[in-house]
């Protein structure tokens, strides 16, 4: 198994913009520890970062704090860098092309939101022939109340981790992945 740590989307919209993530607490604490570890053990990393297209998008907008990856990541060592523009990690990026340059065969997931741009990552590389490991402790997100109704992060959360433990991802606790790559 070769893997690569994928880091989405720590940008500081999530901790000091319209969008801070609040479940589960630890989640900044556990992407770092994966990211030290992965560098530790030689597995690559890749920071991927959101920009918006949208005219006049009010979060994501390229240049502005809230685009910024956060200190704490962007100066730890890393790989690849990829700029996307909707959810998906692999939609009109080279992520694909630089995995399979590297004969990666499985991405661990860790990052931000894990409804949005986590899941909808897993289920792509899902659907193009990678293993997918999705860290549940070093994911997060928040509560939504939408005209469809609202949800408690905690709720959104674990809902997304159950569903991507049915079918795309093996789902696991950023010590249990750490203990895995340290083998």
């Amino acid at each position: 198994m070769k893997r690569a740590l994928l880091v989405i989307d720590v940008q500081r919209e999530y901790f000091s913009g319209k969008l801070p993530v609040t479940y589960p607490p630890d989640s900044l604490e556990n992407i770092l520890k994966a990211m030290d570890s992965a560098q530790s053990c030689d597995v690559p990393i890749i920071l991927i970062q959101h920009t918006a297209l949208q005219e006049n998008a009010e979060t994501f907008v390229k240049g502005t704090d809230g685009w910024e990856i956060i200190p704490e990541v962007l100066t730890r060592e890393h790989d690849h860098l990829v700029e996307k523009n909707l959810p998906g990690s692999f939609t009109g990026t080279n992520l694909e092309t630089w995995l399979r340059e590297k004969n990666i065969n499985t991405v661990t997931i860790s990052g931000y939101m894990t409804q949005m741009c986590c899941d909808t990552t897993a289920r792509q590389a899902f659907h193009r022939g990678f293993k997918v490991e999705f860290l549940s402790d070093a994911t997060g997100t928040l509560s939504v109340s939408n005209y469809a109704g609202s949800v408690t992060g905690e709720e959104l959360h674990r809902s997304i981790l159950v569903t991507q433990a049915m079918r795309f991802s093996n789902v696991l606790s950023t010590a249990d992945w750490i203990q895995e790559i340290e083998k």
